[in-house]
């Protein structure tokens, strides 16, 4: 939106046209991002207390989250007007891939709120029911991916690119509309398991985007990408100024978020966040660098699958609770002490993604 401006500006003085810089638009993005969420944290913070808008502590969890009771939640909402602002601000609005990535936040950002909306009015931690859930976001996901197939196939958007594989970047045909769907689901979800002590999700949210941030950036830039050996994607590059802003909000929302926290994110928070982390890999052609860069993501979902299995099958408990970060907390280590070591194990994950980029 703001582009728009700067570009006439520039016939005025020529010095607006920094604003035509990528890295400069970021770091615009980001910052706006950040203190839009200082700024309206306090009135939504305040506005959900007013209207009982509280989290729903899990009977069944570590007794130490009773002491949560009263906090309200559904902050995600700053997240996701903080997020949107600053990249209708800051973003080409032309740009397709922008538009994909604001019809995951917003889509399952939706479904999110109504979940959230559940569990407040039936006073429950069950919202929406996992097979509605699962239902709308499936057809969010498998809309963009047919949508996104049928317009970029056979060419460089729909590779399958495979970290220390060099030359090996099959085009996938109707694989990529499965892939997509799976990748943009399953790390909504997996983010939602994670989201379940203060400010445990959102660290490794910003590391992860700023990881895509860099990736967005070389695969939009075609000198960078045929150096690294990697497809090159013309849309890509504006990804780097939403990235941006996931940074910048999530910032902004863990200075209320952090322990002991003033807020939660919640489903609207959670499901959108985790949603826009997949379509951004998915369109950076980089599915299974999220594997990697989001581990505490996949662990933390796998905790959860093997603690079902196991039970089912021999009746027996392989964790304490699942996910895994209750089980570390039901050994005694101090939550403080698991948000933080999760973050640490979350960048250096993230760090040897980005590094798997130079060694294809």
């Amino acid at each position: 939106m703001l582009i728009f401006l700067f570009n006439k500006l520039m016939h005025i003085y020529s010095g607006f046209n920094v604003f035509s810089y990528l890295t400069v638009r970021a770091i615009a993005s980001l910052i706006t991002a950040f203190f839009l969420s200082l700024w309206i944290g306090p009135h939504i913070i305040s506005f959900l207390k007013n209207i009982q808008i509280n989290q729903i502590i899990r009977l069944d969890g570590p007794k130490s989250h009773l002491n949560k009771h009263g906090t309200p939640t559904m902050g995600g909402i700053m997240i996701l007007i903080s997020i949107i602002i600053s990249t209708l601000f800051w973003c080409h609005l032309l740009n397709p891939y922008v538009w994909c990535v604001l019809y995951i936040l917003i889509g399952y950002g939706i479904i999110g709120f109504y979940d959230d909306y559940m569990k407040i009015i039936k006073n429950s931690s069950q919202g929406l029911q996992a097979k509605w859930k699962y239902f709308w976001q499936s057809i969010i996901a498998l809309t963009i991916s047919c949508i996104i197939f049928i317009k970029y196939n056979n060419s460089n958007a729909t590779q399958l690119v495979i970290p220390f594989v060099k030359e090996f970047m099959p085009r996938l045909g109707l694989w990529y509309i499965i892939i997509t769907y799976l990748v943009i689901v399953g790390t909504s979800n997996a983010v939602n398991l994670t989201d379940g002590l203060d400010g445990l999700a959102i660290m490794p949210i910003v590391f992860i985007a700023s990881g895509f941030a860099i990736i967005s950036w070389i695969t939009g830039n075609v000198n960078f990408a045929c150096y690294l050996n990697l497809p090159y994607i013309s849309f890509s590059g504006e990804l780097v100024i939403i990235c941006a802003a996931i940074v910048g909000s999530g910032l902004g929302f863990l200075w209320f978020n952090s322990y002991p926290a003033q807020i939660f994110m919640g489903d609207v928070g959670s499901l959108s966040l985790g949603g826009s982390l997949g379509i951004i890999s998915v369109l950076v052609r980089q599915e299974i660098l999220l594997f990697i860069m989001g581990g505490i993501f996949v662990l933390e979902t796998i905790s959860v699958i093997l603690q079902v299995i196991s039970f089912k099958l021999s009746g027996k408990r392989i964790f304490r609770m699942a996910p895994m970060h209750h089980h570390y907390e039901l050994k005694g280590y101090s939550e403080p002490k698991v948000i933080v070591r999760f973050w640490i194990i979350s960048f250096i994950l993230v760090l040897i993604g980005i590094a798997t980029l130079k060694v294809r």
